[in-house]
């Protein structure tokens, strides 16, 4: 599977659980997890569409293994951060170190994506699409 796949359907299916849920807390009239769910749908869908959008126009990096495990490891870090906010937001403090935790993966798992862009820029992936004469 190649990391852009990954990322949009995944993006998908966490933008709908996103919705359900803010559809399930207006019908309640409870937003005491807005913040999870702003999270989810910020690093689920918006965060993994683009680094879809990312891996498609790079097609080397998007079959790498890299990528792959950049991607994967977004996605759980992402639903386990949810959680975390989500139970320090109804009022369960064991949420704060799963939040603590995982916001922390989260970070160095952006900051291995930057790594994945600028390797590939010096590794002078991208070619012009015009030849050199």
């Amino acid at each position: 599977m190649k990391a852009s796949s990954l990322s949009f359907q995944a993006a998908v299916l966490l933008v709908l659980v996103g919705m359900g849920w803010g559809i399930a807390m207006a019908a309640s009239g409870d937003h005491s997890t807005m913040p999870a769910h702003a999270h989810l749908n910020l690093l689920g869908w918006v965060s993994l569409f683009l680094f879809g959008i990312f891996y498609h126009l790079h097609p080397n990096l998007d079959r790498s293994r890299a990528a792959l495990v950049q991607v994967w490891t977004w996605i759980v870090a992402t639903v386990v951060l949810v959680v975390g906010v989500g139970l320090i937001h109804t009022g369960r403090t064991a949420g704060d170190p799963i939040a603590a935790v995982s916001s922390l993966v989260v970070f160095g798992d952006m900051a291995f994506f930057g790594w994945l862009v600028y390797r590939r820029n010096r590794a002078g992936e991208v070619r012009s699409a015009v030849p050199a004469e």
